[in-house]
């Protein structure tokens, strides 16, 4: 199966929508900030390995507390994953801080601050 291929873009999909649900209704851990979203999933295509690319809504000190408290949880995350997902593997999750929507944000705003300089 090619990384790109459609069953594993579905897959991918699927395993995104289960994961921000179970993250967001069942997880009652208080390091995780109610505002964690899950960006984007890549599961390998031997179905053994998936990272998980989430982005919280706040400083580092929030980011860095969220991802430890889903790395404590990774078990019951592996096994509502497996009951609700149809795999023949249950995939290793790895948490990844995704940073990107901040950068954007710090982008957005270094462009503002020189169109203003040039404009002025």
């Amino acid at each position: 199966m090619r990384k790109n291929s459609i069953k594993n873009t579905r897959i991918n999909m699927e395993v995104q929508r289960e994961l921000s649900e179970i993250i967001r209704l069942e997880i009652k851990d208080p390091r995780i900030h109610p505002m964690t979203t899950v960006v984007a999933v890549s599961v390998t295509p031997d179905l053994k390995f998936c990272k998980a690319y989430i982005s919280v809504l706040g400083d580092e000190e929030a980011g860095n507390a969220t991802i430890e408290g889903l790395k404590s949880a990774e078990g019951y995350i592996r096994r509502e994953l497996a009951r609700r997902v149809n795999l023949r593997n249950t995939p290793e999750i790895k948490f990844i801080l995704d940073q990107s929507i901040e950068y954007g944000v710090n982008m957005s705003k270094l462009i503002d601050e020189v169109t203003k300089d040039t404009k002025e």
